[in-house]
């Protein structure tokens, strides 16, 4: 008998949900309802439907491509970003949050770079505003030692040589604004997709966002996706422009550098972008506070909260926020292809002036120096060091220059920013 009634019951929902596809759900003159009639059940599966990714992907709203087979194409991007990270570990610390900040932004009908959500509050509040890369520096700073180049100041040369790629490529922008339409850069964008050449995404984002802030997704996704390669862009120009020999060479043993030292130097380096540069004092100011809580030895507790906990909370936001301006519709236009040619442009041209001015020194100086530390004159903090520790293995296994560039390459980090205050007092000019 059970049976019987379950089989009667199954039987009678089958037919109510039949007759829900033929005619309304209810109707309300007869049924005593609300006077609000339902759509039938089959358009509002269709209705449905339209509000699946799948024909977000197929038939985007605005008819535009970018945001239908676009968005597509971004999420592969995103994907292979990941791939990068989590497959060859290329700089997961950069590439995780972007990658999936990346799928985030080109998920069709979720709005989450919208006004109004989660994506879109990161990027402005974090990103637009400056806020997230001055904590960067602050964190970068912390986990700074300015040992290697107080010990070894000419090195600081390096570094400075590595900025020409900045104002090379500037030239650039202007000249391809002239010569190809659909492309138009005035000063202060191609001054913004020239500080690419650093290698610096904090810096980078922040003199955008004072110069050009419509630039500012483009020009970080450029900074950081180019920081994240330097494993991949380096070393095919270092190898080029040395030879096996010049690559092996071993240089002298550093000297020690006191705590005094190392105390002061921030407080000095502050009191010189005070008195030459007011305009750098932010980018500059915040990377010798984290660098004077580091070795001061008195704020033990606040140092390691900026290396770890601090730094690390703002890049996972700060690569979610560049990650969200990698949308189709904000890529894939010919402007933004522009600002990605010529920043690996101006990452090469600062890698090349790095390694060139490591080969004059040399025939100037009684101290040999090896060339590939002068590819870690830019500066991407510390990946750039450790390619010229990879390279230089690669010629001679006892050959260890890791401390040796992290010279140049901090002195990379006070380069940009430097170029940064110039290209923003060039503005407080002009304007």
């Amino acid at each position: 008998m059970p049976t019987r009634k379950r089989f009667a019951g199954a039987l009678l929902a089958a037919a109510v949900i039949l007759a829900s596809f033929a005619a309304p759900v209810g109707a309300a003159a007869s049924t005593g309802g609300t006077g609000a009639d339902l759509a039938p059940m089959g358009a509002m599966v269709g209705e449905f439907a339209k509000t699946t990714g799948i024909f977000g992907f197929l038939f985007p709203a605005s008819g535009h491509w970018t945001d239908g087979i676009g968005s597509l194409v971004m999420v592969a991007v995103g994907l292979l970003m990941l791939y990068l990270a989590i497959g060859k570990h290329f700089e997961p610390l950069l590439l995780v949050p972007m990658g999936f900040g990346c799928l985030l932004a080109n998920i069709p009908l979720a709005g989450m770079t919208d006004p109004g959500g989660i994506v879109y509050y990161i990027y402005e509040v974090g990103i637009k505003t400056g806020v997230f890369p001055l904590l960067v520096f602050m964190g970068v700073g912390a986990m700074t030692d300015f040992g290697p180049m107080i010990a070894n100041p000419k090195t600081a040369l390096l570094g400075a040589a590595a900025q020409f790629g900045i104002f090379t490529t500037l030239i650039g922008a202007l000249v391809l604004s002239e010569v190809v339409p659909g492309i138009d850069f005035d000063l202060f964008d191609a001054a913004s997709i020239g500080i690419i050449g650093g290698a610096d995404g904090p810096t980078a984002i922040f003199l955008t966002s004072q110069l050009s802030p419509d630039l500012l997704g483009a020009v970080a996704v450029a900074a950081y996706s180019y920081m994240a390669l330097v494993p991949i862009i380096q070393p095919p120009i270092a190898r080029a422009l040395t030879n096996p020999e010049e690559r092996k060479i071993r240089m002298t043993q550093l000297r020690y550098v006191g705590k005094v030292e190392k105390i002061v130097f921030p407080i000095v380096v502050l009191g010189l972008c005070m008195l030459l540069l007011p305009s750098a004092s932010p980018l500059i100011g915040f990377f010798m506070f984290g660098n004077l809580m580091r070795e001061c030895g008195v704020v033990e507790r606040l140092s390691k909260t900026t290396q770890n906990a601090l730094i690390n909370t703002v890049t996972i936001f700060l690569g979610l926020g560049v990650g969200s301006r990698l949308s189709a519709q904000n890529f894939l236009n010919l402007e933004t292809l522009g600002i990605l040619l010529l920043g690996v442009v101006a990452f090469s041209i600062g890698t090349a002036s790095g390694v060139l001015m490591a080969k004059l020194m040399n025939r100037f100086s009684n101290d040999p120096i090896n060339p590939l530390i002068g590819s870690a004159g830019v500066s991407a903090v510390p990946m750039a060091a450790r390619v010229s520790q990879k390279l230089g293995i690669e010629a001679d296994r006892e050959n260890m220059l890791l401390m040796f560039a992290m010279g140049p390459n901090v002195a990379g980090v006070i380069g940009s920013a430097v170029a940064a205050g110039v290209l923003l007092t060039l503005k407080n000019l002009l304007v």
